[in-house]
Formats: structure tokens, C-alpha cells, sequence
């Protein structure tokens, strides 16, 4: 029932993400500056909280709370920071796919699809890296991570 749950989510998942690739980005953008700006305060605090027994520890959070401040400041005024930093971890969820695909080979060995499921992971993972270096559209990176997970649900629902 749970292998069922799980391959159905997945299918759903990897659907909306090819339907909707480009959905939330705006969205994300700001989703993400706010998380960063609260990460950035609580630094901050607790550099301040600290200063007295460990100044070097606070130094370096308020420091980091600052950095983060002027990310979180420019995340949430200016989504275009979202896909520069995307274009920096692009290469960094080709490697992330690359290494789910390997670890899906090396967990699935007993199940009837599983060896598929994770070859589609590193290919996919390979296209991701190689179209995301000629190709600078979300909408083709998100219907290869959308593509992997159908193929994921798929499969795991036939195995089962």
C-alpha cells in the first residue's frame, strides 16, 4: 500500500512539475528570501546573545547573518537573484539526479524495475547538466525532473 502511496506521488508530482513547470518561481523566489531573511535574524541574535563568552563564534554569526541578510534582501526585491543562483546550482541537481539515479540502482537490485529507475535517474541527470549549459529555460529543466519522476512511478507501481 505504502510502494502504491509512493508511486502515485510521484506520477502526481512529476505531472504538475511538467504541467506547471515555471509555477512557482516568483513565488519560490520569495518563499526562499523569506526563510533566508529569519535565518538571518536568528544569526544575527545569536551572535549578539554570545558576544560575551565566545566573540569569535559571534563574529563569524553576524558575519553570516549579515551575508544573509543582503541575500534575503535581494532574493524577496529581485527574483532575477533566483536564477542566478540557480545558474550556480545547476550543475549541482545534475549531480544531485546523478547521485539519486545510483542510489536508486543500488537500493532497487531486488526489485523487477529498479535498475530502470535509476539508469533514467543518471541519464536524466547527464541531460540535465548537458541541456542546462546550452539551455538556460526552467521550463526544460523541470520536465526532465517531472520525466524522471513519472518514470520513477511508473515503473515502481508496475513492480509492484
Amino acid at each position: 500500500m505504502k510502494s502504491k502511496f509512493i508511486s502515485l506521488l510521484a506520477i502526481i508530482l512529476g505531472l504538475i512539475i511538467i504541467t506547471f513547470p515555471i509555477m512557482g518561481i516568483i513565488g519560490v523566489a520569495d518563499l526562499i528570501g523569506l526563510s533566508v531573511l529569519l535565518i538571518s535574524i536568528y544569526m544575527l541574535v545569536v551572535g549578539v546573545a554570545i558576544m560575551d563568552y565566545n566573540r569569535n563564534g559571534a563574529i563569524l554569526d553576524m558575519v553570516l547573518g549579515v551575508i544573509l541578510l543582503f541575500l534575503s534582501i535581494l532574493l524577496i526585491f529581485n527574483p532575477a537573484t533566483l536564477g542566478f543562483l540557480a545558474q550556480i546550482t545547476l550543475y549541482l541537481a545534475g549531480i544531485m539526479l546523478i547521485l539519486v539515479g545510483l542510489v536508486s540502482l543500488i537500493n532497487n537490485r531486488q526489485s523487477r524495475f529498479g535498475f530502470y529507475i535509476g539508469i533514467a535517474g543518471i541519464v536524466l541527470g547527464l541531460l540535465y547538466i548537458v541541456i542546462g549549459t546550452y539551455v538556460s529555460d526552467p521550463v526544460i529543466l523541470g520536465i526532465l525532473i517531472g520525466t524522471w519522476l513519472v518514470i520513477s512511478g511508473v515503473l515502481k507501481l508496475m513492480d509492484s
